[in-house]
This record gives C-alpha cells, structure tokens and sequence, in this order.
C-alpha cells in the first residue's frame, strides 16, 4: 500500500543571530490521510495518518548552499518507512560577510579556544523546540516520537552534527547519520594541519562516504594536505579515531558515488558540485541503496520493530554491491 506524504511549514527564530539572518523555515513531511471532505480537497490541508503514531523523527541538516528541497527524494522514501522529516533552510553567516544556506555553524564554538564548550550547530536546538511545538498543536499533535530522533547531515551539515550531537546537549537525538562528512579542523579557523577534531556522540552512528568525492579530496587543503594526497581519507579517520571507543560506529562506502549523490536533483549554480569527477556508476542505483542502509540503521535505533534490528543485521551480513565496504568499529 502506498503511503500518500504531505507536507507542513513552520518558521523558527535562532537565538543570538542577528536579523534578518534570524529565521529558520522547516519543511516537515508525514504521512497522510487521503482527503476526506470538500475543505480538505479545495485547501490540501490532509490529515496525519495516525496509525503508525508515535512516528520517529529525523531531522535531515543540508550541506553548505544546499536547499533542503535537494533531499525531498530521501525524505520521502523516509516517510514511506515510517518516520516523519524535517528539513530546513537557513540563509545566514558562512563566514564573516559572506551569507548563504547554512546549516548553521557557529565558527567561534568550532574554533580552537572555545570547541566543546557547547554545540556548533545554532541551528539544530531550535528546530528540536519548533517540533515539540508541533507536537503539542496542529496536524501532528500527539503523533511524534521526540524522545527518540535521529538526525542525518550532509557535509557541513553531517560535520556539525558530529560535533554536536552530544547526549548532554541532545539527550533526544538516538541516531545519528553522516554522508561526506568528518571532524578535519580547518586551518582557516586556527587549527594545525592535521588537526583531527574528537566527535563527542554517544549515539550510534553511521558514516557513509562515495568513493569518487571530489569535494572532499579537493578540500584536502584547508587541513595542510595537498588535494588528491594519497592516504587523505578524513571520513575513515573520523570514524576510526574521533569517536568515543563505546560509541556504535559504521562506515559504508559506496563504489562510484561522489559528494553530490544524496543531493538530488543538484542545482549545478550553487554549492561545490564542479569539483565532482563524473563515473559511470548508476547513480540512481546508489541513492537506491543509500536510501536503503539509512532507513535500515535509522528503524534498528528508533523503532521498536522486531524485524528492524534483523533487517540491519541481514543488511550488513549481506550488502548489495554497491556497497564497497561496510564495517564497524
């Protein structure tokens, strides 16, 4: 039976940034009940489907100048599992004087002096608050699950999640997914090169990364490494070396894919995606496969589905070939 996904949109205010650059707009996708009267035919407002309530939450944080709207594929098939997703934009500070979409970083909590005094997402605490107020009022009031989130970051998004999804300061957050992401520091913020940042995520987690990433070969440098280095690899040295020794870590590679492939359709006028070396991969095949292993991991650690932790386990036995490596650590 297919399962008919609608969406909802709220706004947010971040603390402490300075307007107009102060707003957060979340897109949150469940799913729904068809139409059942005139008023809902002519305004599109549906109704939850509560029958799978209380839903899991996963909040899905964009890379760096890439609209939330990229990821509608994966939150889709993410809804069709069983989970409701939310999305947001944020046009604010990537660095001083310089604004786009942002996951939100604050660069002083990242810096040197001050990292792991607090999180290094502003963002991410609001729209947390924004969904418990959704859950009190609303199309989704009484239907979300927000003791048991997962979150997914993409680049920048999945960094600053790494270094912010801390059980002290995100007791909720019980999963935590990251595709090209890492814990290299820059040397632009005051780090020596080679600068590996610890990841403070007591949560299980799941790194995954393409075997053609050109964005994150091409960034070798901001960490004194030269592009295309042999042995620069800061997605197995995060998971290897950054988090805790009694955090559940995964890493899964995919044969062919780039920084790119989770951000679908890709806006070739922003973000970084010329720096990509085009394969002859399927594409389509490993955003397939990737969709797969998230929403695998993701029921395992939110759901109390008795089948889901069997289904991850199978997965990893048994990974499609698509999948170059697959281990845990």
């Amino acid at each position: 039976m297919s399962v008919l996904v609608r969406s909802l949109r709220a706004a947010t205010r971040v603390p402490g940034a300075p307007a107009p650059y102060d707003t957060v707009h979340l897109t949150v996708r469940y799913p729904a009940l068809p139409p059942r009267d005139d008023v809902e035919r002519m305004s599109g407002r549906l109704a939850a489907d509560a029958a799978g309530a209380p839903y899991p939450v996963v909040v899905l944080v964009s890379g760096v100048n890439c609209p939330a709207d990229a990821y509608r594929w994966l939150a889709f098939r993410l809804v069709e599992d069983g989970f409701v997703v939310v999305g947001y934009d944020w046009v604010g500070e990537l660095f001083p004087g310089e604004h786009g979409l942002t996951p939100g970083v604050d660069i002083v909590a990242a810096g040197p002096d001050h990292y792991g005094e607090r999180p290094t997402t502003p963002a991410l605490r609001p729209v947390l608050d924004a969904l418990a107020g959704l859950h009190e009022t609303g199309p989704l009031a009484g239907l979300l699950d927000l003791e048991r989130v997962g979150v997914l970051g993409h680049s920048a998004g999945g960094t600053v999640l790494l270094q912010s999804a801390s059980r002290g300061w995100f007791p909720e957050v019980r999963a935590v997914v990251a595709y090209g992401a890492h814990t290299m520091a820059s040397q632009l913020i005051g780090y020596p090169p080679g600068t590996l940042l610890p990841a403070p995520v007591q949560a299980p987690t799941l790194l995954v990364a393409g075997t053609h990433d050109g964005v994150v070969a091409a960034s070798a440098i901001r960490y004194g490494e030269q592009p295309g280095a042999p042995g620069h690899d800061p997605v197995e040295r995060t998971w290897r070396e950054a988090l805790p020794a009694t955090t559940e870590a995964w890493l899964v590679r995919l044969a062919g894919a780039g920084h790119m492939l989770v951000a679908h359709p890709e806006d070739p006028s922003t973000a970084r995606g010329f720096l990509e070396t085009p394969t002859d991969a399927d594409q389509d095949r490993l955003r397939a496969v990737f969709a797969e292993v998230v929403s695998a991991f993701l029921a395992a650690r939110l759901t109390d589905r008795p089948d889901a932790t069997t289904q991850w386990e199978r997965l990893a036995e048994h990974a499609p070939p698509e999948i170059a490596d697959l281990r845990r650590s």
